[in-house]
C-alpha cells in the first residue's frame, strides 16, 4: 500500500511540475510574464509540487521504518536488524533514493523561487523554468529510477545496507552534497530567465548570488564532511583519493567559487558573459557529477548504478540544459552590455585572473577524469589516470592561485582610489618564504629518520599560505575597508587547507607489523604497545578490538588508547576495518588492522597524518564565512524592509 501511494505523489509531482512549465511556456509565448495572475499560479504550482515532493520522500522514510520490503529498494538496502537512524539515512543512500531527495530539493528550491519577496523582472520566467527541471527529474525518476518498484516476491529478511554506509556521514553527507549540486539550478533558472525577458537587466544577480552562496556552502560543507567520512571509514587513512566521483563533486564547486567572485564585480556591469556561463556550467557540472555516478562506466565505492540507460538519460539532460542555455546566451549577446576592466591593479582584474585560473582546474581534473572513460568507450584499452598527474597539473594552479589570493588586500575595486603601495607586500612576501623555509626545513629534518626528505612543493604550497595568512591578518589589524572580514576569514580558511594538504602529502610516514597482545614497536616520537583484544557483538554484527597504547618517547606520562576494529557484517557477509584516530596538535597516529596471522597477531598498519586535521579546520573557517555573508545580508534584508515601512509610516503621517 505504501509503495502505491507514493508512486501516487511522485506522479503528482511530475504533473504538476509540468503543468506550471506548460502555463509559464503559453505565457511567454503570449508575451505575458508579467501580470500577477502568472506569479500567483507560478506560485501555487510551486507549493503543490514541493508539498507531493516531501510527502513521497516522507513515505520512503516510513517504509524504510516499518520494514516494508514488498518494495524492492527497501529490501536491497534495509534489514530487520539496522539501527532506525540508518533506515532512515538509507532513504537517500541508494541509486532511486537519492534521485527522488534530489527532486525534493529541486521542489524546494523552486517555492524560494516562486515566493521570493524580491521583485526582479525575470522572476515568473526563472520559476516555470525551475519546474521545468523538476519535471525533468521527476519523470525521469519514475521512469528509470523509481524508488517504489514493488517485488514480484516478497521477501522476508532485506539485504540490508551496505557496511561502509553505516556510519553517521551517510546522514550528513550526501543530503549536503544533494543541495549543493541542486541549488545551482536556481541559478541557471534566474540566468536564463533574464535572458527571456525583452529587456535584459542585471537585477537577477543579487538574489542569485545568495542562491549561489547558499549553494556553495551546503557542497564546500558536503565534501569536506565526505573527506573527513573516507578518512575515519574506509581505512586507508586517505582524506582525498581523486576518485572520479570525488571530482564530480569538486567540479561544480571549483566553478561556483569562480562565479561567486563574478557576480561581485557583475554589480558594476563587469564580467557579465562570466556571471552567465559560469552559472550554466555549474549546474551543468553537477548534472555531469551524477552522470558520473549513475551511468555504470566506472567501479567506484561511491558508485549507486551499473546501469548504462540511467546515466545516459542524465546525460540528454545534460546536453539538453546546456545547449539551450548557450543558445539563448548567444541569441541576447547583443542585448547584454558589459564594461571593460581598466585596470590591471583592480580587484576586478583579480577576480578575472582568478576565473581564469578556476576554469583551467576545471579543465584540468575534467580531462583527467574521463580520459579514460573516453579512451575505454572508444575500444583502445584500460588507461589509469591517478594522483600523478592531478597533483602535477593541479598544484601549480592551486599555488599561483593562493599568490593572487594574498594580494587581495592590497588593492581596491576601482583604479580611482589611493595610490598603491608596494612596500608592505614586499616585505610580507619575503618574511613568508623565510618563515615557510624555516618550517619545511624543521619538518624535512626532524622526520628524517622517518624518510622525510626536501620538497619544494612544500616549500612553495607553505609560501603561499603564509602569503594569504599575512596579507589578510595585516588587513584585518590594519582595518582597511578593501576586503571584508568575512572574505578575509575565506582566504584563510582555504590558505591553512592548503597548508594542511601540502604538509599531510610531504610528512606523513607509515609502517606495518605484525603485532599481537604484550608487543611493542617504536614508531617515530612514540613506542606503540598492543595490549590486548577485545571481543564483542553489536546489533547487526561482531568484533574484535585491538586495545593499543601510545606513549611518548619523550615523556613517559604521555599516554593515549587507540582501540581500532575488525566488524564482520553476517548478512551482507563483510569484514570492514574501523581505524582508531589518535589526535595530536601537528597530525593523527593512525592504526588500523590488517589481515589476521594467527589466533592472537594481526599485520597493523600505523600511519603519522601530518597536519590532516588542518584540511578540515580550513574548510570549517570557510564555511563560516559563508554564515556571516548570509546573516549580514539577512539583517540587511530586514533593515530595508523596516525602512520602507517607516518610510511609508511617515508618507502616511503626513498626508
Amino acid at each position: 500500500m505504501l509503495g502505491y501511494i507514493g508512486l501516487f505523489t511522485l506522479i503528482a509531482v511530475a504533473v504538476t511540475s509540468s503543468l506550471a512549465v506548460l502555463h509559464g511556456v503559453f505565457l511567454a509565448i503570449k508575451d505575458q510574464q508579467n501580470v500577477v495572475s502568472a506569479n500567483n499560479l507560478n506560485r501555487f504550482f510551486s507549493a503543490i509540487s514541493f508539498m507531493f515532493a516531501l510527502s513521497a520522500i516522507a513515505i520512503l522514510a516510513y517504509a524504510f521504518a516499518v520494514d516494508d520490503f514488498s518494495i524492492r529498494y527497501i529490501s536491497d538496502n534495509s534489514n530487520h536488524q539496522l539501527h532506525l537512524v540508518y533506515k532512515l539515512a538509507a532513504t537517500w543512500g541508494g541509486h532511486q533514493g537519492s534521485m527522488l531527495f534530489w527532486v525534493v530539493t529541486l521542489s524546494l528550491w523552486g517555492v524560494v523561487i516562486a515566493w521570493s519577496k524580491q521583485r526582479i523582472s525575470a522572476q515568473n520566467h526563472a520559476s516555470w523554468i525551475m519546474q521545468c527541471i523538476v519535471a525533468i527529474f521527476a519523470w525521469f525518476t519514475l521512469a528509470a529510477s523509481n524508488p517504489f518498484e514493488l517485488n514480484a516476491v516478497i521477501p522476508l529478511q532485506g539485504r540490508d545496507l551496505n557496511p561502509m554506509l553505516q556510519d553517521i556521514g551517510l546522514i550528513i553527507h550526501p543530503p549536503l552534497l544533494y543541495i549543493g549540486y541542486v541549488g545551482f539550478a536556481s541559478v541557471l533558472a534566474m540566468a536564463l530567465g533574464s535572458l527571456l525577458t525583452k529587456h535584459i537587466d542585471f537585477d537577477w544577480i543579487p538574489s542569485a548570488r545568495i542562491y549561489t552562496l547558499i549553494a556553495w556552502l551546503f557542497l564546500t560543507a558536503g565534501i569536506a564532511v565526505g573527506s573527513w567520512w573516507a578518512y575515519y571509514e574506509l581505512g586507508w587513512g586517505g582524506w582525498w583519493f581523486w576518485d572520479p566521483v570525488e571530482n564530480a563533486s569538486l567540479l561544480p564547486w571549483l566553478t561556483a567559487t569562480a562565479l561567486l567572485h563574478t557576480m561581485m564585480v557583475a554589480r558594476s556591469k563587469q564580467l557579465v558573459f562570466w556571471t552567465y556561463s559560469l552559472a550554466f556550467i555549474t549546474f551543468c557540472l553537477s548534472i555531469l557529477g551524477t552522470f558520473i555516478v549513475r551511468s555504470g562506466v566506472l567501479t567506484s565505492v561511491h558508485a549507486f548504478a551499473v546501469d548504462p540507460t540511467k546515466g545516459f538519460s542524465l546525460l540528454a539532460i545534460l546536453t539538453l540544459v546546456f545547449v539551450f542555455a548557450f543558445v539563448a546566451l548567444i541569441a541576447r549577446a547583443d542585448s547584454i552590455k558589459s564594461l571593460s576592466i581598466t585596470s590591471l591593479v583592480t580587484k576586478p582584474f583579480l577576480v578575472l585572473m582568478s576565473a581564469n585560473l578556476f576554469v583551467l582546474a576545471t579543465a584540468v581534473v575534467v580531462f583527467g577524469t574521463f580520459y579514460p572513460m573516453v579512451y575505454e568507450l572508444a575500444g583502445l584499452g584500460n588507461i589509469s589516470v591517478g594522483a600523478p598527474y592531478f597533483n602535477l597539473l593541479f598544484g601549480p594552479i592551486a599555488i599561483v592561485s593562493l599568490f593572487v589570493i594574498g594580494a587581495v588586500p592590497f588593492l581596491s575595486w576601482s583604479n580611482t582610489s589611493q595610490k598603491l603601495s608596494i612596500g608592505q607586500p614586499v616585505k610580507l612576501l619575503v618574511v613568508s618564504l623565510m618563515v615557510a623555509f624555516a618550517i619545511v626545513l624543521y619538518c624535512t629534518m626532524h622526520y628524517e629518520p622517518v624518510g622525510a626528505q626536501w620538497s619544494t612543493w612544500a616549500l612553495f604550497t607553505v609560501w603561499a599560505s603564509l602569503w594569504v595568512l599575512m596579507s589578510h591578518i595585516a588587513a584585518v589589524f590594519a582595518k582597511t575597508k578593501l576586503t571584508s572580514l568575512s572574505a578575509c576569514i575565506a582566504h584563510i580558511g582555504i590558505a591553512i587547507a592548503a597548508f594542511g594538504c601540502a604538509m599531510n602529502a610531504e610528512y606523513s610516514y607509515e609502517i606495518t607489523k605484525r603485532l599481537g597482545p604484550d608487543s611493542q614497536v617504536d614508531f617515530g616520537d612514540y613506542h606503540v604497545t598492543y595490549v590486548d583484544t577485545h571481543l564483542y557483538v553489536g546489533r547487526n554484527f561482531t568484533a574484535e578490538q585491538a586495545v593499543i597504547d601510545i606513549t611518548d618517547k619523550d615523556n613517559d606520562q604521555f599516554t593515549r588508547i587507540a582501540t581500532p576494529e575488525k566488524r564482520h557484517y553476517s548478512v551482507r557477509v563483510m569484514t570492514m576495518t574501523e581505524p582508531s584516530m589518535t589526535p595530536l596538535w601537528h597530525g593523527d597516529i593512525y592504526i588500523s588492522l590488517g589481515d589476521k596471522v594467527d589466533t592472537t597477531d594481526y599485520a597493523v598498519r600505523i600511519q603519522f597524518k601530518a597536519f590532516v586535521r588542518w584540511i578540515w579546520f580550513g574548510a570549517l573557517l570557510v564555511c563560516i564565512s559563508a554564515c556571516t555573508v548570509l546573516l549580514r545580508s539577512s539583517k540587511n534584508v530586514v533593515a530595508s524592509k523596516n525602512a520602507s515601512l517607516i518610510s511609508s509610516l511617515r508618507e502616511t503621517a503626513s498626508d
